[in-house]
């Protein structure tokens, strides 16, 4: 009988034991971000939507040595700050920037700072947004400026590929690159 108390005893706690592992697990994965998912733009630039302080170490590990915060600090609560971003890439040894730009209308000084950025920062750089659609907008008009950048089509198609729109900027895309081929 008291063999039998045992065995019932061990299978009982075994049972537990696996319990707790598997609401462990399950926990875990609830409460765990899945990873960025970085959209290439060129060899060395990528997009991305919001990220989290948490996530900059491993955004290091992936091989990101620099971060541009295209976001402007206080569009919601939740959205950590430039200045604490900028503090954890400086703890992962990464560059940083900050180039807010507001919804609407992308000004001259936001691309003009984005160059800024893209040119003095180290390779591969990760740009981000509340969702990626300012980046990648912003970015497309560098792009446009810069001497040998892409063609207008392949700015567009690479916008696309990073899931954004840049249609309604083809006009002013195609200016840059008229004026970029004037000099």
């Amino acid at each position: 009988m008291k063999s039998l108390g045992n065995t019932r005893l061990f299978c009982l706690a075994v049972l537990f034991g696996i319990l707790v592992v598997l609401g462990i697990g399950a926990y875990d994965r609830w409460v765990r971000r899945p990873p960025i998912v970085a959209n290439k733009l060129t060899s060395d630039i990528f997009v991305t939507e919001q990220i989290q302080l948490a996530d900059i170490p491993a955004l290091r590990a992936r091989g990101f040595a620099s971060i541009v915060d295209l976001r402007p600090d206080g569009e919601v609560a939740e959205q950590p700050s430039a200045k604490d971003v900028e503090s954890i890439t400086i703890v992962n040894h990464m560059g940083f920037a900050y180039v807010p730009v507001l919804h609407g209308e992308i000004p001259d000084s936001a691309v003009d700072a984005l160059n800024k950025a893209l040119s003095t920062n180290s390779r591969p750089v990760l740009l981000y947004c509340r969702s990626g659609r300012r980046a990648v907008r912003t970015w497309s008009l560098v792009e446009a400026s810069r001497a040998g950048g892409m063609k207008a089509d392949v700015i567009q198609a690479t916008a696309k590929a990073a899931g954004q729109s840049v249609d309604d900027l083809l006009p002013a895309i195609a200016e840059r690159i008229a004026r970029r081929q004037r000099k």
